[in-house]
């Protein structure tokens, strides 16, 4: 997920006299949509067993083995990581008793900066490889300060013309730069794909991202005075 710090950018105007004294504030938005064009895939192996010796060498196994499928398709190792990695027990509970009765190992993986048309292969082949868990799919855009810059753009112009509107209804005149702009908001999240646990299948795996909305809102304020 990326997100900017906000920031606030001031232009002072070139005289400051009586006729320059009123104030106006407008708020603007700006949108860019794209098409995503990287994802980030957290997938895993749950194992369970009597033994937490058993769960954990079948969930070692079992995610080497996804991990050697996944590196075979080209994804650079480095783009491949543990993000969960835990050992829990497991009870049963029968009259007000409760008694071990197994262990479970959970390994989750991350591979991120995957491009848009390998997502549904690379889920397909650590499935098949012995991944049992694909926890979330989520997309984004590389370069995203490129896109929200522009979306910034954006919100300064909608921002000029809705303050031009105003200042021309009441007959005033407008000092088309603003005095002050200040950042309302931040660029918007990655696209989450909601999925569920996979079971083992030799269907290939649709996946659609759809479209990355990325809005900026600003809060824009302008000087006006009396038409001469």
């Amino acid at each position: 997920m990326y997100y900017y710090e906000p920031w606030m950018m001031r232009t002072q105007p070139k005289s400051n006299n009586s006729t320059n004294s009123n104030r106006l504030k407008v708020n603007g938005e700006g949108i860019v949509t794209t098409a995503p064009n990287s994802a980030t895939i957290t997938l895993g192996v749950i194992t369970e067993s009597s033994t937490v010796t058993e769960a954990q060498n079948e969930n070692n196994q079992l995610t080497k083995k996804v991990i050697d499928s996944i590196l075979g398709l080209g994804v650079p190792k480095e783009h491949i990581k543990t993000v969960d990695f835990r050992i829990e027990i497991l009870y049963n509970y029968e009259n007000s008793k409760q008694t071990v009765r197994g262990y479970r190992v959970t390994h989750m993986l991350q591979i991120s900066d995957v491009a848009i048309q390998s997502v549904g292969s690379i889920v397909d082949t650590a499935v098949q490889n012995g991944a049992n868990n694909v926890a979330s799919i989520n997309f984004t855009v590389r370069n995203p300060q490129a896109y929200y810059e522009k979306a910034l753009q954006n919100a300064v112009q909608d921002a000029q013309e809705k303050a031009r509107t105003i200042t021309k209804k009441l007959g005033v005149q407008l000092q088309e730069i603003p005095l002050q702009i200040q950042e309302l908001s931040q660029q918007s999240p990655p696209i989450p794909f909601q999925t569920t646990m996979f079971a083992k299948s030799e269907a290939a795996t649709p996946i659609q991202p759809g479209e990355l909305t990325i809005t900026a809102r600003i809060e824009a304020t302008f000087l006006y005075g009396q038409v001469h």
